[in-house]
């Protein structure tokens, strides 16, 4: 009977090969191409779908590199449809195991609740009656909303220490990839590819050359992404530091926190400077001791005297120049537009509709008043397209998510994973406080990641719930 199957095998193998090899004779370089596609398609498609945790960790990663292989240019198919499939394939895959095991408690809570309000917010706003494009609306729904629903998927499918540790190692493994890829373009040079895109548009380097001096981005979209990305992961660090791990992991966790703000100011990025001493001044009151309280103090001391020293070195000064906001020419810019804004979000309630600034409001509402007008912030860019009403629903979410975090963590008994939701809880916090000089919450991977550590902060009270039932 095995030899059968064997030779069963070996003639159908031998009739594909052929075949192939007939049709990339007929098709060429094309037909060779669809060809590799459905061999690895295929099987991914059918491994995102059954084996959901699978899916999970190819968006993740995707999410953390799909900026850098853009960049490369290495073909015109629109790569970010790839993770558009890649959510719907993991959508279908949560509705399939919900009918076999079904558990619609992650629709429960006040988290899931906003977030079902919020993405119904924005499908309403394709009624909009101010809104000058409804196909605007069509390519921003992806971002703000539809990539929300990752939260409910996160939340099915991490069920276990185990996969909750996996992907936490993953994570630091992308950002250690993505700190030592910035640390070689500052000290080593850009990539062909890169000078290529940077010299391809006088606008990237009147945004990117500063002080003569360029600003280093990354594996990612630009340097604010960049530098965003590398105080989560320092955050990250720190909060798991204060897990059960040895001293050798906490000194290893350390390196990794200094090295992830190194990159951090190669960014240039002045909106990410103030966010980890945001953070740690969270972490001192939650984590309430004399020593960290002394640590605080001396992390105080310290950016104290690096804000007042003399410097010459531009890095520095734009380290500097973040403390001194009022100093700073294009804050008190963004501060009169954000003035100038306000009465037509106060006249507009659900605001200029979804896509009416920025890049899509300037290619599909061309010389509307909107389209020429600069957000500059996240919190700036929901009350002018989704009026004070969205602004309203969206700091409500963002509210709930920390107020959940905060209590979460002093309920969760186990000392790992109570690590890990403070952790998700700093991460919260600073990414909240980045939204307002910037827009933390739409690019690649941080769209992503973020639903995920919001995720995180049930997901660990759950698990620990779990466990301290099983033992009584």
């Amino acid at each position: 009977m095995k030899n059968i199957q064997v030779i069963t095998l070996i003639i159908v193998l031998l009739a594909v090969s052929i075949a192939s090899a007939y049709l990339i004779y007929q098709g060429g370089i094309k037909t060779s191409a669809l060809i590799i596609i459905g061999t690895i398609g295929a099987p991914m498609v059918y491994g995102i779908i059954a084996y959901p945790r699978f899916g999970i960790m190819v968006m993740l990663i995707a999410a953390y590199l799909i900026m850098w292989v853009i960049r490369m240019d290495l073909t015109t198919f629109p790569m970010g449809t790839l993770m558009d499939g890649l959510l719907a394939l993991l959508i279908l895959g949560l509705f399939i195991k919900q009918k076999n095991n079904p558990d619609w408690t992650i629709l429960k809570g006040p988290i899931s609740i906003l977030i079902i309000i919020w993405i119904g917010y924005n499908f309403l706003e394709i009624i909009n009656p101010s809104s000058t494009s409804r196909m605007a609306w069509v390519y921003t729904i992806r971002s703000v909303a539809i990539v929300m629903l990752t939260y409910f998927i996160f939340s099915y499918h991490i069920r276990t220490r185990k996969f909750l540790k996996l992907i936490i190692k993953v994570w630091l493994g992308l950002s250690m990839f993505a700190a030592i890829y910035g640390f070689k373009q500052q000290n080593f040079g850009f990539f062909g590819f890169e000078e290529r895109f940077l010299y391809s548009d006088p606008l990237i380097m009147n945004l990117l050359f500063i002080g003569g001096v360029w600003r280093k981005f990354s594996i990612f979209s630009d340097p604010v992404a960049f530098s965003y990305n590398m105080v989560v992961s320092s955050l990250l660090c720190v909060g798991l530091m204060f897990g059960p791990i040895s001293k050798g992991k906490k000194w290893l966790l350390g390196f990794m926190t200094v090295f992830f703000l190194l990159n951090m100011i190669y960014s240039g990025t002045r909106g990410a400077y103030v966010l980890f001493p945001a953070a740690i001044i969270l972490l001192s009151i939650l984590v309430f001791n004399k020593k960290i309280l002394m640590l605080t103090a001396l992390g105080g001391v310290i950016i104290v005297f690096l804000i007042s020293i003399p410097t010459s070195n531009p890095a520095l000064y734009r380290f500097q120049s973040a403390f001194k906001p009022s100093e700073d020419a294009s804050f008190n810019v963004r501060a009169n537009n954000q003035k100038m804004i306000q009465p037509y979000i106060q006249s507009h309630p659900m605001g200029g509709g979804l896509g009416s600034t920025g890049v899509w409001g300037a290619k599909f509402s061309p010389g509307s008043f909107l389209a020429s007008f600069p957000p500059d912030s996240g919190y700036v860019r929901v009350a002018v397209e989704l009026g004070w009403i969205g602004l309203l629903i969206f700091c409500s979410l963002m509210f709930v998510i920390l107020k959940t975090g905060i209590t979460n963590y002093y309920k969760i008994k186990d000392p790992e994973l109570k690590s890990y939701c403070l952790a998700m809880t700093l991460i919260v916090f600073a990414l909240n406080i980045g939204n307002y000089p910037q827009e933390a919450f739409v690019q690649f991977p941080t769209n992503v990641y973020f639903y995920l550590v919001v995720a995180l902060i049930n997901v660990t009270l759950r698990i620990d719930s779990e466990v301290t039932t099983d033992l009584q």
